[in-house]
């Protein structure tokens, strides 16, 4: 046989390899999640071991001994909430569980996003292709997850309040888009109206979905009005009333005086706060565009009138944005309708209810669904080769991520992030007093000092700032300076406590006859203030007065069963007394 004809022949008889099988899109989608979810706990990762901060320490779990009564936790305002963090509680009383549980709630809450951000392109552009709009709502989700202002809602503990809260909204807001038909069911209506009351009982400011679910089918149901209002009313009617008793609840708690929020603000009223807001809503919206200065505790000046610090340029654009939204309705339905969205979910905290802090990173959790849904109809629009487009997509994301690991490792620590704090908000006392504080739990005196003295140069020190500012110079060997600032403290509320605290430091310099005649003082003022006797056994344990030392813990004990302190110096001293001489 000639050698062109066996060539032939070989080549016929080779076998040819079957096609790939597709990769089955559940199988897509399961890798999906696990390189999200991996990607977002490494992100998260300096985070997790992070310590309890800021409002952390008014909450149950950094409460020392604590009940552990499911009860105890959800008897006050949103018990979904609390019960979340009992669940952690009773698991391990560390911070690291319910920061992990807090990365797991915001990861879940970006696959919503995701759902819904798709969904959404559907309906207002039903001729895009399947693989664009996975793509748009991929890469919102991704800005979503790891954009650097989510920070404050995941890497804070406190922060759970939104995530969780938010968790319940865009479920509820979920299940009313994909319904199948314009006319909603009973099974839809009492789904969203139970995911409603959940997001509610987590945290208030969602009980503006009524008002969504209406913006949502005003916009996409076409001819909707009036009428369909009537025929959806399995939906409306209920969530309307349980709404309408949630804000009556919410105004009822807001109209008594406050320290943080409400109309009872002395110094804040509702208009001031306006009239902030309406600066406060250009910063938020300048954060999601270029993520810079961040703060866990902003130093923003008020405006106390509409022409301070330009509050009217503000409103002013605030409505023409609004007028060319609903002017270019039709045109750019999408982008429309995301804007008036943001500004829907941006009024309960940034609008008339006056709040102490008038901006919060972790306010713009919720409204972040409408600037999304801007970017997305925005990118919609660009031609551009859907490869270019997702490796385009993916450099943002990947700057997105560096940042946000960046912060995170700001949240890595209480000193880290209050020197932050301190850096980005330097005229604002309360930062100083909380990294004070910090420096003064991590022993370092002099840091600390250095911030009470900054206080002091921004307002005048009140009695907690004198007293804790006494003793780190107490600790600094200071003793004359530290007993003034203890002295200015009692003028200005002479405290059991304070007397305590000035006993305390006679005893640590050895000056035994100041420092039981400053406990005498404490003990005529409030004799029922177990530190007092407990200071007195401290004084009484260095001047080898055993047997007065142990009366004197005995009776901090009495005053006082939960003073670990007295409970374990007893100890020794009786250790002590019970040893051969």
């Amino acid at each position: 046989m000639p050698e062109r004809a066996r060539k032939k022949r070989r080549r016929e008889e080779r076998v040819i390899p079957p096609p790939k099988q597709p990769v089955s899109p559940f199988w897509l989608y399961l890798t999906a999640v696990a390189a999200g979810l991996i990607v977002l706990f490494v992100v998260y990762r300096p985070a997790l071991h992070g310590p309890f901060v800021f409002d952390d320490a008014t909450q149950p779990y950094d409460t020392p001994n604590f009940s552990t009564s499911l009860r105890a936790w959800i008897s006050g305002v949103r018990p979904l909430l609390m019960a979340s963090y009992w669940m952690n509680y009773t698991d391990s009383t560390a911070p690291f569980g319910f920061h992990v549980t807090n990365v797991l709630i915001h990861f879940l809450n970006g696959w919503l996003i995701f759902a819904i951000v798709r969904k959404m392109q559907q309906i207002a552009t039903p001729a895009i292709a399947s693989g664009t709009r996975t793509l748009l709502a991929a890469f919102a989700a991704a800005v979503f997850l790891l954009h650097p202002i989510q920070t404050e809602s995941v890497a804070y503990i406190a922060g759970r309040s939104e995530s969780l809260s938010v968790f319940f909204f865009l479920a509820a807001f979920a299940v009313f888009i994909y319904r199948r038909s314009t006319v909603v069911s009973w099974r839809v209506a009492i789904v969203v109206q139970l995911l409603a009351a959940a997001a509610f009982l987590s945290k208030e400011h969602t009980a503006v979905l009524p008002a969504l679910l209406l913006l949502t089918d005003y916009y996409w149901n076409p001819g909707f009005s009036f009428s369909g209002i009537r025929k959806n009313w399995r939906i409306y009617i209920p969530i309307a009333v349980a709404a309408v008793g949630g804000l009556l609840f919410i105004l009822r708690i807001l109209s008594f005086a406050g320290f943080s929020a409400g109309f009872g603000l002395k110094d804040f009223t509702w208009y001031q706060y306006f009239f902030t807001e309406c600066r406060a809503f250009f910063v938020y919206l300048r954060l999601m565009i270029i993520p810079f200065g961040q703060s866990l505790d902003w130093d923003f000046s008020i405006s106390h009138t509409i022409v301070e610090h330009g509050a009217i340029f503000g409103l002013v654009a605030i409505l023409l944005l609004i007028a060319v939204a609903l002017y270019f309705r039709k045109r750019f339905p999408l982008a429309s309708y995301g804007f008036l969205v943001y500004v829907l979910l941006m009024a309960p905290t940034s609008s008339f209810v006056p709040i102490r802090d008038p901006i919060a990173e972790r306010r713009l959790y919720l409204p972040m669904i409408g600037l999304l849904l801007i970017v997305t109809a925005v990118l919609q629009h660009v031609r551009i080769e859907r490869r270019k487009l997702a490796t385009s997509l993916g450099v943002v994301t990947l700057v997105l991520l560096l940042i946000t690991f960046q912060r995170n490792q700001v949240w890595a620590s209480d000193v880290t992030l209050w020197e932050d704090t301190a850096r980005e908000s330097p005229g604002k006392s309360r930062v100083h007093f909380q990294l004070a504080r910090i420096y003064f739990d991590h022993h370092r005196w002099s840091d600390a000092e250095k911030e009470f003295a900054a206080i002091a140069r921004i307002e005048k020190p009140d009695y907690g700032v004198l007293v804790d500012w006494g003793l780190a110079l107490s600790h600094m060997d200071q003793l004359d300076a530290a007993l003034a600032k203890l002295r200015e403290a009692a003028a200005q509320n002479p405290t059991a406590h304070v007397y305590s605290e000035i006993g305390k430091v006679y005893g640590e310099h050895s000056m035994w006859r100041e420092a039981v005649e400053s406990l005498a003082h404490a003990e005529s003022i409030n004799p029922n203030y177990d530190m007092i006797y407990d200071n007195l056994g401290v004084i009484h344990t260095k001047m080898n007065d055993l047997p007065a030392a142990a009366a004197d813990f005995q009776h901090a004990l009495q005053v006082n069963p939960s003073n670990e302190h007295a409970r374990n110096a007893l100890n020794v001293v009786q250790q002590q007394l019970a040893a051969p001489r």
